[in-house]
């Protein structure tokens, strides 16, 4: 093996370490904030935040339609649920506005400021 090809190996897998440990500590970070909402009992709080907000932009219905979708295309004794789910997820994820992204996540993140300095 060359010299050329040693370091590289090294780079690549120093890279492929460092991603690692950046996706472990971004797990790791979800997490962290997941059990907190979950503990404080806030969890549920944004959860109806973020349905509420669903539903004032229409998305639900938009869900509704690309569910009926799949199940004419597949034929109703034909698809399952969970062949539904796998079908419409991605595409449900996709709908959502970015205007209810980023309120979200702005919410969360004011809290999370607010209880790191209480």
């Amino acid at each position: 093996m060359s010299r050329y090809s040693e370091r590289r190996k090294a780079i690549e897998a120093s890279l492929d370490h460092q991603n690692h440990d950046g996706k472990e500590k971004k797990v790791n970070s979800k997490r962290a904030v997941n059990q907190h909402l979950t503990i404080e009992g806030d969890k549920e709080k944004f959860k109806e935040l973020l349905r509420r907000r669903l539903i004032e932009c229409g998305w639900r219905d938009e869900l509704r339609v690309l569910c009926r979708d799949t199940i004419r295309e597949r034929g109703i004794h034909n698809v399952t649920v969970d062949e539904i789910v796998e079908d419409v997820t991605p595409k449900g994820r996709a709908l959502v506005p970015d205007t209810v992204k980023k309120e979200l996540l702005q919410k969360i993140r004011t809290y999370l400021h607010e209880k790191a300095f209480k």
